[in-house]
């Protein structure tokens, strides 16, 4: 019988550690959290944020027969809906009196539909809260000063993993921007965490929110002073909630969270509108729209993944976080592998195989539970990592014996 390995038990200290430390293989982490949550049965109550999504098709279909021309190809064609487009929504949405009505999309149009853009600011000035989107980029010919934008001052904690901008990459026009609070976004990474959504940017050395954040400021009436930030911690918003923030200024959205969202497609809203301008019952219950957070986004938008805005939106008013374990869990995890790596050699190669397929199906079904029943995420990628590297070190070491056996003894 072999005796146990010393090397064999450092690898295995040094692969936890990595895997505990490189932010390269904590995404893998993340990839397992999101495939857990989207098959978890969490039950959450309704958040206080409806998505509305408009569309060519949602035009198309309102427009009589002789009047309908063939829709553009590409992906710029899809998101680039004209201002009457826009400006019919909101005067659709404001017969509801929501308390905040945010556009996601940056309105930028073609030059050909200039002419219509003042149709759409008489409607955007008749909204008290409007939060639209601008992208965060390098220095260019239409930047903004940090004057322009609401800068956080109450920020504690190192600055070093934030994001940092020094200009504006997109942005509507000044008339637009002006009657405005802009939602600041940074332009969508390939590949990119779609876990992890950014709260806070910096921008010319000054903290400022997000999209998200900026609209939950807005829900609750706060101003940036209200705000209390601490780097890697949270952020404290007035009415006693906390938001947990990683270093890099992100906070883990919680997927689940989606089916909190109230979703309205563009018809559905008309209608309520023309039916209660015509004082008709509403074909469903729009009332609760008076004190929600209305979120207009392009229908099949290649650049925006679908509900990220919404639902982190919705997992910070249900609070409804998923919690890492305790950071003891992982070292005690990494010990207890070590500890297995000590009797590797003790355990036949088919015992080690079949006890470690029992323990990943168990370990899986537990992960489950705790997310689905407390929103605690234990470490998983690391714990089956560790279990199925000494399991390959195991099978090859056994195969490597046998053929130095067989060599021997031939």
């Amino acid at each position: 019988m072999r005796r146990p390995s010393p090397w064999l038990i450092l690898v295995v200290i040094l692969l936890g550690v990595l895997i505990l430390r490189e932010p390269r293989l904590q995404r893998v982490e993340d990839t397992f959290l999101a495939w857990f949550t989207q098959h978890s049965e969490a039950a959450l109550p309704p958040a206080a944020v409806t998505q509305v999504e408009i569309g060519r098709d949602d035009i198309q279909r309102m427009t009589p027969a002789e009047q309908l021309k063939p829709l553009p190809q590409g992906e710029a064609a899809r998101r680039s809906l004209s201002p009457l487009e826009y400006a019919l929504f909101l005067q659709g949405v404001l017969d509801f009196h929501p308390e905040v009505i945010g556009i996601e999309p940056i309105l930028v149009w073609r030059d050909q539909d200039k002419t219509q853009e003042q149709v759409f600011i008489d409607q955007a000035m008749r909204v008290p809260k409007l939060l639209v989107a601008l992208e965060l980029g390098g220095k260019g010919a239409h930047d903004l000063s940090v004057e322009d934008l609401p800068v956080l001052p109450n920020v504690s904690g190192s600055r070093r993993n934030l994001d940092q901008f020094t200009g504006i990459g997109r942005q509507p026009d000044d008339d637009i921007r002006l009657i405005s609070t802009p939602g600041l976004i940074s332009a969508p990474n390939e590949g990119g965490d779609r876990l992890r959504v950014p709260m806070l940017f910096e921008y010319r050395g000054e903290i400022v929110p997000s999209f998200p954040l900026q609209a939950i400021m807005l829900w609750l009436r706060a101003t940036p002073a209200d705000v209390k930030v601490e780097l890697g911690k949270q952020i404290i918003l007035p009415n006693g909630w906390k938001i947990p923030l990683h270093s890099d200024g992100t906070t883990t959205m919680n997927p689940a969270a989606r089916g909190c969202v109230h979703r309205l497609s563009l018809n559905e809203l008309l209608l309520a509108a023309q039916e209660r301008e015509q004082h008709r019952p509403l074909s469903r219950n729009f009332e609760d729209l008076k004190d929600q957070i209305i979120l207009l986004r392009v229908a099949d938008d290649p650049l925006q993944p679908p509900n990220i805005l919404a639902t982190t939106i919705a997992t910070i008013q249900n609070s409804a976080y998923v919690r890492p374990a305790p950071a003891a869990l992982g070292w005690i995890i990494i010990l207890c592998a070590a500890l297995l790596a000590c009797f590797l050699w003790m355990i036949s190669r088919v015992n080690l195989f079949l006890w470690a397929i029992v323990f990943s199906s168990g370990y899986a079904m537990v992960a489950l539970a705790m997310l689905a029943q407390h929103r605690i995420w234990i470490p998983t990628f690391l714990t089956l990592a560790l279990l199925w590297f000494l399991v390959v070190i195991r099978i090859a070491s056994g195969g490597a014996a046998m053929k130095h056996e067989i060599a021997a003894t031939g």
